[in-house]
């Protein structure tokens, strides 16, 4: 790493992390401002009740992560997510839910969200659910998401593209990507393939790349939608998922 890389990962880390928090219940969101506040490495720079606040205030405030609920009034979660990722591309949304919003989580992942959490999630695992998605890791636990990457992945076919640029994977890539399709992080995966974290770091870019992919969350879904990884097999190593 450079000097300056080094200096500017060290002034990131210095600064907390900034986050938009976006739910039409005013209950929740001082709820969620009181369970972020309490740490220091992030600062709430804003509140949105709706998916057209979200927009204008993600627009103002440049948020890294935002918090979004689903079901709101005038325009939900899906809708400004998509919106988002064309107007304030380096915003990363982490999706709010229930149980029952599966129909909805699997539309607000298609639309670019980096991921998503159940409303009932403990404050502890909030805040590192925040900084997992800032760093750019997805967030998408197998117990939770099954039914929907199924969905995903039956849905189409996959596309040609995507099947012609996967066999320019490397045989690590491939093994790596499988990996993180079954939720592994990348400190998991480098302990799995007995490498260090920033060599996997190193892997993902390559396969994003190769991929032409924005995230782990698409690399998640054109791994099962391509076969390359399935529900319940042995992954890499003898894992099962």
């Amino acid at each position: 790493m450079t000097g300056h890389a080094a200096a500017t990962d060290r002034a990131t880390a210095d600064r907390p992390l900034r986050i938009l928090v976006v739910d039409d219940d005013d209950l929740m969101r001082a709820g969620l401002r009181a369970v972020l506040s309490s740490d220091d490495s992030i600062a709430v720079v804003g509140e949105a009740a709706d998916g057209y606040e979200a927009v204008e205030v993600a627009r103002s405030t440049t948020p890294e992560v935002v918090l979004m609920d689903v079901r709101m009034p005038r325009r939900d979660g899906i809708a400004a997510t998509r919106e988002l990722g064309e107007t304030v591309p380096g915003a990363r949304v982490l999706i709010l839910t229930t149980f029952e919003d599966d129909d909805y989580v699997f539309g607000a992942l298609n639309a670019g969200a980096s991921g998503f959490l159940l409303k009932r999630t403990r404050p502890e695992q909030l805040i590192e659910a925040i900084h997992m998605v800032a760093a750019g890791d997805s967030l998408l636990s197998p117990s939770v998401t099954r039914t929907v990457i199924d969905r995903m992945a039956a849905s189409a076919p996959p596309d040609p593209a995507i099947v012609g640029r996967l066999r320019e994977l490397t045989a690590r890539e491939r093994d790596v990507l499988q990996l993180v399709a079954r939720g592994l992080s990348n400190l998991e995966i480098a302990a799995k393939l007995f490498v260090e974290e920033s060599t996997i770091k190193t892997h993902m870019k390559r396969i994003l790349a190769k991929l032409d992919l924005r995230d782990r969350v698409q690399a998640v879904i054109v791994a099962y939608e391509t076969g390359l990884v399935r529900p319940g097999a042995a992954g890499p190593h003898g894992d099962s998922g």
